[in-house]
Order: structure tokens, then C-alpha cells, then sequence
């Protein structure tokens, strides 16, 4: 029964309607490749490019496939029974020479 209420995107799913979600760069240790900075945010709703260019709007493509998962599911609606705030997760870039700690921020409007 359930499956048949979800069906892919049309009518009343919950994937067509997907909500907003900030990504922000909480810290930097070392140099980051893709120069990004503590504090500095996308709006992951918004067009956004994938590089290591400096360029403000691209992320690096390392740190988005490790906040990609997650990304989806604050997107959809879904959350970490681990996290105090259902709304919010914290992922890390994979690069252990240079850490780059992350937060996800689904803001609902």
C-alpha cells in the first residue's frame, strides 16, 4: 500500500516537492584543494557548480559525493534519529590530510 502512494514523482509524492537545504563549510584544517572556508554556504536548492576552480559557486566533487547521501535525505523529508536537530547533519570531506567538516541545514519555507 505504501509503495503505491509514493509513485515516482507525480501526484502527491513526496519527491516532488523536494525542501531547501544549506550546506555550510563549519571548518577547514590544512589547505583545501577547492579553497573553501569556515562559514561559507550554498544554497543546494540553487544551481551550483561541482570543481576545484575557487570559484564561489562550485563544491568540491570529493566533498559533495560524501554529503550527497545525506543530502538527499534532509531533502525529502527524512533525518538521523543520532542527530539532536532532525533538521541538520554534520559530514566530512574524505580528504584526511585536509578535513574539511560540513553541515547540512534543511530550512523549511
Amino acid at each position: 500500500m505504501e509503495r503505491e502512494k509514493n509513485k515516482g514523482l507525480e501526484g502527491d509524492s513526496f519527491m516532488a516537492n523536494p525542501e531547501k537545504v544549506i550546506l555550510k563549510i563549519v571548518s577547514v584544517k590544512g589547505t583545501c584543494a577547492a579553497k573553501h572556508f569556515a562559514d561559507q554556504e550554498f544554497d543546494l536548492s540553487k544551481d551550483f557548480l561541482l570543481g576545484v576552480s575557487g570559484d564561489p559557486r562550485a563544491i568540491c566533487p570529493s566533498a559533495f559525493h560524501a554529503l550527497f547521501p545525506s543530502w538527499r535525505v534532509l531533502r525529502h523529508g527524512g533525518g538521523y534519529p543520532w542527530e539532536e536537530d532532525r533538521d541538520k547533519t554534520t559530514v566530512a570531506c574524505p580528504d584526511p590530510l585536509n578535513p574539511v567538516l560540513m553541515e547540512l541545514r534543511r530550512v523549511k519555507e
